[in-house]
């Protein structure tokens, strides 16, 4: 899927999430719901001085800024490397507009390092 095939959220879409999200990061809000709407993502964890590890995103998509998402991310095709975790809505929508954010950067769909920290429950 190429990210200028998402429908960015309406303002009024939005609006809803105006509170939890703060700064610069409104400006990739609206794209980033669009993401959140599609429940799947494909990209690649990079690795440091090795090939890119593929995986896939699959979460449920909530009404509200504060209803649960559970997020589950299988690495490589491989149900054994396959890592779950349930957080507010917003809270992965921020992660999404980081992600976003570091597509337009680097040109690699991949969470943040906050995001893998959080998924495999390091404590910071």
């Amino acid at each position: 899927m190429s990210f200028e095939q998402i429908q960015p959220a309406t303002v009024q879409q939005a609006s809803v999430y105006l509170p939890y999200i703060q700064g610069n990061k409104r400006n990739g809000l609206p794209l980033a719901i669009g993401l959140y709407q599609k429940g799947v993502l494909e990209g690649q964890r990079k690795i440091e001085d090795s090939d890119n590890v593929p995986f896939i995103a699959t979460w449920n998509i909530a009404t509200l800024p504060s209803d649960l998402t559970r997020c589950r991310i299988q690495f490589d095709g491989n149900a054994e490397l396959s890592y779950e975790m349930m957080m507010a809505s917003f809270e992965f929508i921020i992660f999404l507009i980081e992600l976003l954010e570091n597509y337009k950067r680097y040109r690699v769909t991949d969470f943040s390092q906050a995001f893998y920290r959080k998924l495999l429950r390091v404590e910071e």
